[in-house]
């Protein structure tokens, strides 16, 4: 049983979470530049069985899509192009953000660290993927 791999898509940025082995826990990889992200997978696919990539679904609160959505879908074309084999599951990602930067004030973060952007897309895609675990059982 492969890794499942969680994608917080964004424009500039995309963060990265992974299961265990098991698919039960899920743990922040690494932020990596958006123009980058295709060769970091191929290169982390060959590294690490991948079963499921799982990318994150931006709604608003009236669960229509946001504004985000037709470039995540180009980013989707080129994912399964890249990588047929794998299945492509998407994940609701509404506050996976607010919740991200939540959580690093209630984890003790120093307030300079939380400005990072890159550190809260990884919590982000963390979030994703737990949220994801949590309705595969």
């Amino acid at each position: 049983m492969g890794r499942i791999l969680a994608l917080d898509y964004g424009k500039i940025r995309t963060g990265i979470a992974v299961s265990d082995p098991l698919q039960l826990i899920a743990s922040g990889l690494t932020t990596v530049q958006t123009s980058t992200l295709i060769p970091f997978l191929e290169s982390y696919v060959k590294e690490e069985p991948i079963s499921i990539f799982v990318v994150g679904e931006p709604r608003r609160m009236d669960h229509s899509h946001s504004e985000a959505e037709p470039m995540i879908r180009k980013f989707l074309v080129k994912l399964q192009k890249a990588f047929p084999e794998i299945p492509v599951h998407r994940q609701d990602e509404r506050f996976t953000s607010k919740l991200a930067l939540q959580s690093m004030i209630a984890s003790g973060v120093k307030k300079k660290d939380r400005r990072d952007k890159g550190i809260i897309d990884e919590v982000s895609a963390t979030l994703i993927l737990q949220g994801y675990l949590a309705s595969k059982k």
